[in-house]
């Protein structure tokens, strides 16, 4: 019956279309502009076309990483990120991405090539047969199979919407190899394909919502107002400052809301985390969750003073998810912030100057404290003084983007490097996935013509390292620096066992990262003091060329787990 059906779309007389370029042309209408991936079948020649059509397709070395790369894209463009990859093994690598895009709220869709319909069924053993449309439904907000040429139009618009309306996230396209090669008539074609409009509509709050949390934050005597990744993505920028601003309540970035508003404005409470969230009486979450990152609103970070959340979130069912939120205002940021605004009318009462002069009192106590640490010139380096050298260069340019992962090395930058703009800092998100820097240096250098900075553990660049053929390949302005301590965590463990097997957490001693970038044509450079990584640094963002530096680092300067070594569970046994 399909056959047939198809059968009466062709008319050898007319102009005639097939799968390649419908889903080209359905691409390039909705203002798909860019496909991250990796080539293979069945989906060599749709990246091959799409390129020759004008799409910049980027290949990568791992569908992982051009997972990644898509998740970061969705991040900053608030469009959908488009990943590419084929069957089977090609699809699942690229799997981890979208339940992180997912998790985090990014948009995405991952399109992968996939084995024929009825020998996957029968499971005959077709060539890496996958039932790959059930393997991602759990892992992502909607997945769609396209069986038929006429439908591409309408698949790919509904992974459109899927994925950027209310809550974003990761969308998964299944497109079966036989697809590609169905032929119809060109106009049957063309009037297939659908242009999306108004793909994420505002959702405004009720005014009730609205004035119930005004209320809650008015007789706050230690308000707190918590900027998380979902107020950084609204690009609502003015309007969360307006707000900020006008209530003249401290505030808290996360990591990837930090430059939301800059980490020097006097509200910012950043280096006087532990007070404010201990502290205070009303908290106010924009786009923010109260997950691991925030000790789920509860326990001793907290504090024991009693706590009233406000909660502005686009996802009703996360409210109370932890802690009785009592105060949810749902709808989109932009719209959730302006009704606040507007709420507060033409004048507001500032927060209470003996709490503002408390925070700001710690906020510089601190920052006082740490100061001398950031202007060592040790060789081998600690942490401090190579992040030192790198806050320097960030003040210096703002518009850098900055990437960072690792374990000390993600943890201790997250307090150390302040940043000025938003949407610069962009990192491991959610889960503390490792691997995401090279894929998300790469969409921020593509999605922004900005030079960016990847600042990477060692441990964390294994995981995407031989990606710097790929930034090398396509002459990105990207400056890698691998922060090189030997090992995961410390370089300097010990196999207790007495075997000649080094430690599990060690790594090769005295490895030259930087060999890696020059095998590819880059610049790698081996830094062994502050003063070395500064200079290169800046010599690498002056040039614009992709470059490899390989930071030197004190084996013995890290920290079990960086600085969550609460979660990771030690043996009593090995204490002893």
């Amino acid at each position: 019956m399909a056959e047939a059906a198809l059968k009466e779309t062709v008319d050898e007389t007319q102009d005639l279309t097939d799968g390649f370029s419908l889903v080209i042309d359905a691409m390039k209408l909705n203002g798909i502009d860019t496909i991250y991936g990796v080539p293979g079948i069945p989906i060599t020649d749709l990246g091959r076309l799409a390129q020759a059509a004008g799409i910049r397709v980027l290949s990568f070395r791992h569908e992982q990483n051009a997972g990644y790369a898509a998740a970061i894209a969705g991040f900053l463009t608030k469009k959908p990120g488009v990943c590419l990859t084929v069957s089977a093994p090609g699809f699942l690598n690229g799997l981890t991405a979208l339940a992180h895009a997912t998790t985090n709220c990014f948009p995405m869709i991952l399109v992968s090539g996939s084995s024929e319909r009825e020998i996957v069924d029968l499971q005959q053993g077709d060539y890496e047969e996958m039932d790959q449309l059930a393997i991602a439904k759990p892992l992502c907000k909607a997945a769609y199979r396209v069986l038929h040429a006429q439908d591409i139009g309408i698949g790919l618009a509904r992974a459109i919407r899927a994925a950027v309306s209310g809550r974003p996230g990761g969308v998964y396209l299944d497109l079966p190899a036989k697809l590609f090669a169905q032929v119809i008539n060109a106009d049957v074609g063309a009037k297939s394909l659908v242009k999306v409009v108004d793909a994420a509509p505002a959702q405004f709050p009720g005014p009730a919502a609205v004035k119930r949390a005004l209320d809650v934050l008015k007789a706050a005597k230690r308000p707190l107002i918590i900027l998380g990744k979902g107020a950084a993505y609204a690009q609502a920028d003015d309007a969360i400052k307006a707000l900020v601003e006008k209530s003249g309540v401290p505030f808290l970035p996360m990591s990837m809301a930090k430059g939301l508003l800059s980490d020097m404005h006097p509200q910012c409470a950043g280096a006087a985390r532990s007070t404010v969230l201990k502290d205070s009486d009303v908290v106010m979450l924009i786009g923010a969750r109260l997950n691991w990152l925030l000790s789920h609103g509860k326990g001793r970070t907290w504090g024991d003073a009693p706590k009233k959340f406000i909660h502005v979130d686009i996802e009703p069912r996360e409210m109370d998810s932890n802690v009785e939120i009592a105060a949810p205002v749902v709808g989109d940021i932009g719209s959730c912030v302006e009704a606040l605004l507007d709420g507060m009318g033409g004048s507001w009462p500032k927060a209470p100057a003996d709490w503002t002069g408390t925070v700001t009192a710690k906020r510089d106590e601190n920052i006082a404290k740490m100061a001398p640490r950031f202007m060592n010139n040790k060789s081998p380096m600690d942490y401090h003084g190579a992040l030192g050298a790198l806050r320097t260069i960030i003040k210096e340019r703002p518009d850098t983007i900055l990437v960072n992962e690792g374990a000390n090395t993600l943890d201790l930058a997250r307090g150390a490097i302040d940043m000025y703009k938003p949407r610069k800092r962009l990192d491991v998100g959610t889960w503390g996935v490792m691997g995401v820097g090279m894929g998300s240096a790469i969409a921020a250098a593509v999605e922004t013509g900005h030079p960016v900075l990847a600042v990477e553990g060692d441990s964390a660049f294994g995981f995407c390292g031989m990606e710097i053929e790929t930034i090398c390949r396509y002459k990105l302005p990207v400056c890698v620096v691998v922060f090189n301590n030997d090992g995961i965590y410390r370089g300097d463990g010990v196999n207790t066992g007495g075997g000649s097997d080094p430690a599990t957490t060690a790594f090769v001693k005295g490895a030259r990262y930087d060999k890696m970038a020059e095998a590819f044509g880059g610049v790698g450079v081996n830094a062994t003091t502050p003063d070395d990584l500064r200079r290169a640094v800046n010599e690498a963002l002056d040039s614009g060329k992709p470059t490899l530096i390989n930071a030197v680092i004190d084996p013995a300067a890290g920290a079990e787990s960086g600085r969550i070594g609460n979660l990771n569970p030690q043996s009593k046994l090995r204490k002893k």
